[in-house]
């Protein structure tokens, strides 16, 4: 007996949307902190929170293969520690406003990763969607795009940077949800990123000390995009294809420029808006057309792993 998950894409809105509030408490943190610092305490609170869920989480990765121990790593280290770190950043070097749109990128990463990862294929025509897509994100990047300033480049990359490692989470995520509960995964995702958030406050000598005027901004980041929206996103990716969660989580994105320029006193330029526009247009529209096309732009293989092994699950006694 078998029958399909109800579709949660609109719960992976919800926790995109949750990040989108991140600005707001990100912003003052990274002025006052080190952006590894805000990090390592972003995933200290989440773990201690979490503490008593950390055995039974590695009870169930001892039960997986090798594939979901790498996608475990991957996601702890690289998607959480490091893609925060390089987001945070980010702020330090740009505006509050770039390194947050610049997310909307996400979608044209993570539908690449799919197709290695999860065999999703990519038909031709994608690219009508991902040249402009990343057009507008080098408008949009810089303020005057034919005069790039050092900083606006390498906040601009980190930003990049930070949208490839989420997407390959996203991806990951995915993979692990046909294995793992959405509190294991992300249980694992702040415990296996704790030592690796700390790992780069050593290694940038930063400190790990904070003063108590930060101890509210860090709870309140740890907490609310932090590991309520993480959760949210884990329990809606459990049913929802990669390909169309991250299109969802371009609630992110959006909830955050709005944040950006009407209170953090954020200030684009007229290309920067023009970049803007394409990217949320090429974007959207590719949203779009896999929604309504009987021949979407991905495709999921008919009998890939995720569907094998969701197949699997319920028949196999000893999988309890």
């Amino acid at each position: 007996m078998s029958s399909n998950p109800p579709d949660r894409t609109w719960l992976v809105a919800v926790a995109a949307a949750l990040w989108g509030t991140d600005g707001l408490l990100r912003l003052p943190l990274a002025e006052a902190l080190p952006a590894a610092t805000v990090v390592f305490w972003e995933h200290l609170l989440v773990v201690l929170v979490l503490s008593p869920l950390i055995p039974g989480a590695f009870r169930a990765l001892r039960r997986c293969g090798p594939r979901e121990w790498l996608a475990v790593l991957a996601i702890g280290g690289g998607s959480s520690a490091l893609a925060t770190a390089m987001f945070t950043a980010a702020f330090k070097l740009g505006d509050p406003v770039t390194p947050l749109v610049l997310q909307k990128l996400q979608p044209v990463f993570a539908v690449l990763a799919a197709y290695f990862v999860l065999r999703e294929r990519v038909r031709p025509g994608y690219a009508f969607f991902a040249i402009p897509a990343l057009l507008g994100a080098w408008l949009l990047a810089f303020k005057d795009p034919l005069n790039i300033q050092l900083a606006a480049a390498k906040a601009a990359l980190l930003a990049i940077g930070a949208a490839v490692l989420w997407a390959a989470g996203t991806v990951l995520g995915r993979l692990l949800s046909t294995e793992l509960a959405p509190k294991e995964v992300t249980t694992l995702r702040f415990t296996v990123g704790l030592p690796v958030a700390a790992g780069i406050v050593a290694y940038q000598g930063g400190g790990f000390a904070v003063g108590w005027d930060n101890a509210l901004g860090l709870i309140l980041l740890a907490l609310v995009p932090g590991l309520l929206a993480l959760s949210l996103y884990y329990l809606g990716l459990r049913s929802t294809p990669a390909a169309r969660a991250t299109l969802a989580e371009l609630a992110f994105p959006v909830t955050a420029a709005v944040i950006g320029v009407s209170f953090l006193n954020a200030q684009l330029s007229g290309t920067q808006w023009l970049g803007l526009a394409v990217v949320v247009l090429s974007v959207t529209s590719l949203g779009w057309h896999e929604k309504v096309t009987r021949q979407p732009m991905v495709l999921e293989p008919p009998h890939g792993r995720a569907h094998r092994r969701d197949e699997e699950r319920t028949p196999d006694p000893q999988r309890q």
